[in-house]
């Protein structure tokens, strides 16, 4: 026969409020783990743009700034023209830099819903000791 929740002892409802509190802690545990999972490799994604926009400021230096240097050196002295292709260079390297920095600064680190669920649970936890 199935007692009532009014026939329970003060034991069993404590026995069950602490089942269910150890479940919803577990339960909160492995979504905030799947939240900074997700964050991570977001963060993963965007330190990788920053990688790129290196990459592609020290090939361009390596790379163009020397053929172009000795072409507009037929027109314009070589210092000048040094001069203008190292600053379109680093111009188009600092654009995809400051991509990254952005993208990673609008990334939110913290585990907002999980946050957001840890709190209706301890109101729930509360409900459940009146």
């Amino acid at each position: 026969m199935q007692q009532t929740n009014d026939a329970r002892s003060l034991g069993e409802l404590f026995a069950d409020l602490s089942r269910e509190t150890t479940t919803l802690v577990r339960q909160e545990i492995n979504l905030a783990k799947t939240e900074m999972t997700q964050k991570v490799s977001r963060v993963g994604k965007d330190i990788g743009f920053l990688a790129v926009g290196g990459a592609i400021i020290y090939a361009g230096f390596l790379a163009i700034v020397a053929a172009v240097i000795l072409v507009l050196a037929h027109w314009i002295p070589g210092w000048l023209s040094a001069l203008l292709v190292g600053g379109v260079i680093a111009g188009v390297g600092y654009g995809l830099v400051q991509r990254g920095l952005s993208a990673l600064q609008h990334t939110e680190l913290a585990p907002r819903e999980t946050m957001q669920t840890v709190k209706e649970n301890v109101e729930w936890a509360k409900e459940q000791t009146r």
